[in-house]
């Protein structure tokens, strides 16, 4: 393994808390002054990949090998396993969805594996520990000590190598919640309100619509000026409810989203999953975003062609939120419905260079 004493050592001096309100709003006033601003030639495009869990995971194992200028914006609304126990315990973010981005950014060479494998191990013990994601504990210990999310993440990324930056969407612990047909099966008829991000996830019923508490969250403003700033936005895959929607749910973000000179990519769920979108057809992944977000316009849907039975379907669907549909192979070969990060980064590469290009990065 190589050494890496010089990127240690810029850890240190870097590692000093240094949040002033001030100098972010300036900041964002400037990213919105300036717009998709001209890229230098041979830049590479600034892509915002938003999600969670492994649907975010899986963008970002792609984006990386085609940018070096990226950055996640993770939901923070998990409520179970490990993130579940210390956002209960110690009332901080759920740290498991931004360590798993984390881990997608890792490089390829023997530290970013090794890293990769480090913040992901689980403890298997009887005692207390057990269960926690190495990572997870990190993150906390890093919010502790600096008293920010963004420079604690910054910091884990630079220890581990990430080919670019992770972000909450929100700097407060959120709930989600939603309104579920037939979620207690004696009552097929009734509408619920479900609560919790792993019991929505898991719900027997028909997900009607999902909103969080609080209604009225705050954006992380480094998360509204990287998608203010961005070239590219891309959107899921994931867990459509839990954590797809919920973005379109924080106004400042939604509102960013809507304005952003960037293009909009949705990139469509290689199948239904089990509970929360059983049944769901592609073209209805999008009629459900369109729902919870009537104002927002996109360009491209993507989606695996294998997944589409109604190509007309989805392309009409695709069509009512302003955006072509690009049908590529994305999937892996072993009939798994996961996505194979090098057919995922083709994928992405050439909706980059095919539709309306916003600078001249190649």
């Amino acid at each position: 393994m190589r050494r890496h004493t010089p990127r240690l050592t810029s850890l240190r001096r870097s590692a000093v808390p240094a949040f002033r309100k001030e100098g972010r709003a300036v900041a964002r006033a400037a990213t919105e002054a300036r717009g998709a601003r001209p890229r230098r030639r041979g830049a590479p495009p600034k892509v915002v990949a938003l999600g969670g869990g492994m649907g975010l995971s899986a963008s970002l194992a792609a984006l990386r090998r085609i940018t070096g200028d990226l950055t996640a914006v993770v939901t923070v609304a998990d409520d179970g396993g490990s993130s579940g126990r210390l956002r209960q315990e110690l009332g901080v973010l759920p740290p498991g969805d931004l360590r798993k981005a984390l881990a997608a950014l890792c490089g390829d060479d023997d530290w970013g594996q090794t890293w990769a494998r480090v913040i992901q191990h689980r403890f298997q013990t009887e005692g207390d520990l057990h269960g926690h994601a190495v990572g997870n504990l990190l993150i906390v210990a890093l919010w502790e000590q600096l008293g920010d999310h963004v420079q604690a993440l910054d910091l884990v990324g630079r220890l581990l190598g990430a080919d670019g930056r992770v972000l909450p969407m929100s700097a407060v612990p959120l709930e989600l919640q939603a309104l579920v047909k037939g979620h207690d099966p004696t009552r097929p008829d009734d509408v619920d309100t479900v609560r919790g991000q792993a019991t929505v996830a898991l719900t027997p019923g028909e997900v009607q619509s999902v909103h969080l508490v609080p209604h009225d969250p705050p954006a992380v403003p480094e998360a509204v000026e990287a998608v203010l700033d961005a070239d590219w936005v891309v959107l899921g895959p994931g867990s459509w409810f839990s954590s797809v929607m919920p973005h379109l749910l924080v106004p400042e973000l939604l509102d960013a989203l809507t304005r952003t000179r960037a293009r909009r990519v949705l990139s469509l769920n290689l199948a239904p999953q089990p509970g929360e979108t059983e049944g769901f057809s592609p073209q209805r992944h999008v009629e459900v975003l369109a729902r919870h977000a009537p104002k927002l316009a996109l360009d491209v849907v993507l989606a695996d062609e294998a997944a589409v039975p109604d190509r007309e379907a989805l392309t009409a669907a695709a069509k009512r939120v302003g955006a072509a549909v690009e049908l590529a192979p994305v999937a892996r070969t072993d009939g798994t419905p996961r996505h194979d990060p090098e057919l995922l980064a083709a994928a992405y590469d050439r909706i980059f260079r095919m539709h309306g290009r916003i600078g001249p990065w190649r």
